[in-house]
């Protein structure tokens, strides 16, 4: 029987996050109008300048070794794209970690208040399930709020206590694999960047190659420029994906851990409670 009720949380009108397709969208506008007016301002013409600098050096000098600087590293279309790719993936990344920390936040409330001693009964479930339905529309579909929900009601139908820690397990086993499949547009993305790091290799090295009969005649500025920006746009790509593939991964974990969190939270708030009379 409840012989403790928890105070109904209070309504609340907080910043409505937007829906993940709304974000995504946002995400990758944002990033294609940043990073080309950044390439189109800054990056580009600091890379031409130098640029053109090395090459009147090499011209004067044979013996002359350029300098690697980070704008002619970056400067050519490939690594547009990639950096284009790297931060919209990051981006998604950043709304998803708002998102597990929002529903993180979630187990530090007192949604059902069941005090140590006392045993939930069937006929309790739908006394506190009615503590769940006050809460505020966009907090029922928390992940914690929605297995709640499905156990108290369960238990309530079955008076298995059995039952019910199933069902709040195969809640969170649903939940884990829509986060997972979640990730599928982040994958992507650690997959495309490589890819084109890879086509603007072939595409410079090709060039280099048309430029063959230059290298014969003793000119052969135009091939090693044409080779570094080859290597330049593997060299962006391999070493931005490392970086994605790291906060991925650290995104994965700590979805995982929420799920795992949540049903232990469930079992030790709730069902260790339950009782068959």
């Amino acid at each position: 029987m409840v012989t403790a009720t928890a105070t109904p949380p209070r309504q609340r009108r907080g910043f409505t996050y937007p829906s993940e397709f709304a974000w995504t969208l946002f995400a990758l506008i944002f990033t294609l109008m940043a990073v080309h007016a950044t390439y189109v301002a800054w990056i580009r013409p600091q890379g031409e300048a130098i640029t053109q600098l090395e090459l009147q050096h090499m011209k004067e000098d044979r013996t002359y070794v350029p300098k690697r600087s980070f704008f002619l590293v970056i400067k050519d279309f490939e690594q547009e794209l990639e950096i284009m790719h790297f931060v919209w993936a990051m981006l998604i990344i950043g709304y998803k970690a708002v998102l597990v920390r929002r529903e993180r936040k979630f187990l530090e409330r007192d949604l059902i208040h069941v005090p140590e001693g006392i045993k939930v009964l069937p006929e309790d479930a739908k006394d506190y399930a009615r503590q769940l339905e006050s809460l505020p529309e966009e907090d029922k579909s928390r992940l914690v709020v929605r297995a709640l929900q499905r156990t108290l009601d369960r238990f309530a139908a079955t008076r298995s206590i059995r039952d019910s820690a199933e069902t709040s397990s195969a809640v969170c086993d649903s939940e884990a694999d829509r986060l997972d499949s979640s990730l599928a547009m982040i994958r992507y993305i650690a997959w495309a960047i490589p890819a084109i790091g890879f086509i603007g290799t072939v595409r410079h090295i090709g060039d280099a190659l048309l430029q063959a009969n230059q290298a014969v005649s003793g000119d052969i500025t135009s091939v090693t420029s044409s080779l570094g920006i080859a290597f330049n746009a593997t060299f962006v790509a391999l070493s931005l994906t490392i970086v994605l593939m790291f906060f991925l991964h650290q995104l994965q974990q700590s979805q995982e851990q929420l799920v795992h969190d949540t049903d232990h939270w469930i079992d030790q708030r709730l069902i260790r409670h339950m009782q068959v009379r």
